[in-house]
């Protein structure tokens, strides 16, 4: 497995291209089978976790192809519908099949998701939600096993609220016979582009962008061609990376109001930003004050963000408390931020990081994508030789982390695990 070797220190500065959003496109790419034809996406990035999508299409009978920053999608052929365990273990995401599939073809056997490896996040609202829209679904041996011969309207009310069960009802209300209501649905950006575009494809969708979506149901779809929205997490980790080094950073191709609460944070924490159209600037502050945050769902604080804030806080003049209210064991960075110096402490699905002048480089260990990246930002500022392990959790959801960040001046490679 590949690592990064990182000696902290550097002040970033420069322009750095934000990458098109890795969670807008996992939900969009199986949403291509709700229509059979050739699709065309633009500003696609160049993940793991799109890979993962794609093989998972591809048997299924999709043809793929990709063209630098498009993405040639062909659904005529799709003759199987079975997402098997030995892909579905590598992405949580791959659960997404299972509404079009029921949708568009009246069975599907999806394997149990896997993905990071931290905390149970059940697939229950999927399932359940589906049901309602008249599917049977049984779990045999690991696999949600669905069948319908066509699903009809219903009013689905989520107890909570679930981007990804918001975007699976979606795509499997589309094209229910009547009208279907999905009340407390979550209403993130990625929910809202999938929305746009089964709108583009003849899809009747009232109330986007609100918790209560009305969805009208159509008899068929049509293909269409898409552009991805940027990756508001990505951009959100090189904020946090400039602010935490005290750099001058510009961020292209990002949406700003995508990012109101964290550029909120930024600011009270002493950042100074400026937005432009389709840009941010940002400029770190001398010294970091403390900032309290809670994650909640958009347009709240993100989840995906709460460990990067902990490693920004670690050497902040003061003590913070973050709290993730969306997933309570999300704190395994913890341990091995306090490996490279931090004083954390965690108390129940809370931590509270009292701030040290200087971190210290040390040996770390990635366990999930976000939590690698808090980890890198760590490096970037600890004083002396940070090693971070097992950075393939990176490669599932930022494009060439440690390219774009040398590119902004910072010292740090990637060895191949064939050379340690």
């Amino acid at each position: 497995m590949d690592k990064f070797v990182i000696k902290g220190g550097v002040k970033l500065k420069g322009t750095v291209r934000i990458c098109g959003s890795k969670n807008a496109a996992l939900a969009l790419m199986p949403a291509t089978l709700l229509a059979s034809g050739k699709y065309r996406f633009g500003n696609i990035p160049d993940l793991l976790d799109i890979s993962t999508m794609g093989k998972l299409l591809q048997m299924m009978g999709v043809d793929l192809e990709r063209d630098g920053r498009e993405l040639l999608i062909n659904t005529f052929r799709v003759n199987r519908f079975e997402a098997p365990y030995e892909q579905v273990k590598k992405m949580r995401a791959s659960v997404y099949v299972l509404g079009p599939l029921i949708a568009r073809y009246g069975q599907a056997r999806v394997s149990l998701p896997g993905g990071c490896a931290w905390g149970p996040r059940p697939v229950n609202l999927h399932i359940e939600g589906i049901r309602k829209l008249g599917a049977k679904i049984d779990i045999d041996r690991g696999y949600i096993v669905g069948k319908a011969k066509r699903l009809r309207g219903a009013k689905i009310a989520f107890d909570v609220s679930s981007v990804g069960a918001t975007g699976n009802i979606l795509m499997a209300a589309v094209l229910a016979k009547g009208m279907s209501v999905i009340e407390n649905a979550a209403i993130e950006p990625e929910i809202t582009a999938l929305a746009q575009f089964l709108m583009k494809m003849g899809a009747r969708i009232d109330g986007l962008g609100t918790t209560r979506i009305e969805v009208e149901g159509v008899d068929a779809l049509h293909p269409v061609d898409e552009v991805m929205i940027p990756d508001r997490i990505e951009a959100g980790t090189f904020l946090a990376a400039a602010a935490l080094t005290g750099g001058n950073v510009k961020l292209e191709n990002c949406r700003p109001n995508h990012l109101a609460a964290i550029l909120a944070k930024l600011e009270e924490a002493g950042a100074e930003i400026d937005s432009g159209d389709g840009s941010l600037t940002i400029r770190g502050p001398r010294i970091l004050k403390p900032v309290d945050v809670t994650t909640a769902v958009y347009p709240g604080f993100p989840t995906d963000m709460q460990a990067q804030w902990i490693s920004l806080m670690t050497i902040a003049r003061g003590s913070s408390v973050i709290t993730d209210s969306i997933y309570f064991d999300r704190f395994k960075h913890v341990p091995e931020l306090v490996r490279l110096g931090a004083e954390i402490d965690l108390q129940k699905n809370s931590a509270i990081v009292k701030g040290v002048k200087q971190l210290a480089g040390a040996k770390v260990m990635s366990t999930d994508l976000r939590a690698s990246a808090s980890l890198v930002l760590a490096g970037l500022v600890a004083a002396g030789t940070t090693e971070v392990l097992r950075v393939y959790h990176l490669d599932r959801g930022y494009e060439r982390i440690e390219k774009k960040l040398q590119a902004l001046g910072a010292h740090i490679t990637r060895v191949s695990g064939q050379e340690y």
